[in-house]
């Protein structure tokens, strides 16, 4: 006896009705589509146990912080030169 007393040739040929069915190119994808979920729900359970503390998410925020005030801005053109640069534009 198997499984629940299922034996192992019940098991076969159910298999063999089953890739009879759907053919091993689905199953194949059907088998890698559930590899990467139980991939990503691992993941996703490590990542929320190795989650930051306040304080290194304080940190993480300053130093975020700190480099976005070290950007340069963009230099705006100054709008009296373009207007005295128009007007002279017109005299001629």
């Amino acid at each position: 006896m198997g499984f629940g007393g299922i034996s192992i040739w019940q098991l076969v040929i159910v298999l063999g009705i089953v890739v009879l069915i759907f053919g091993t190119k689905k199953l194949r994808n059907l088998g890698g589509d559930v590899g990467g979920a139980v991939k990503g729900f691992k993941k996703a359970m490590s990542e929320d146990e190795s989650k930051d503390t306040p304080e290194e998410l304080e940190k993480k925020k300053l130093t975020e912080d700190a480099q976005f005030s070290q950007t340069e801005t963009p230099e705006v053109p100054d709008a009296k030169k373009d207007k005295e640069s128009s007007q002279t534009g017109l005299d001629k």
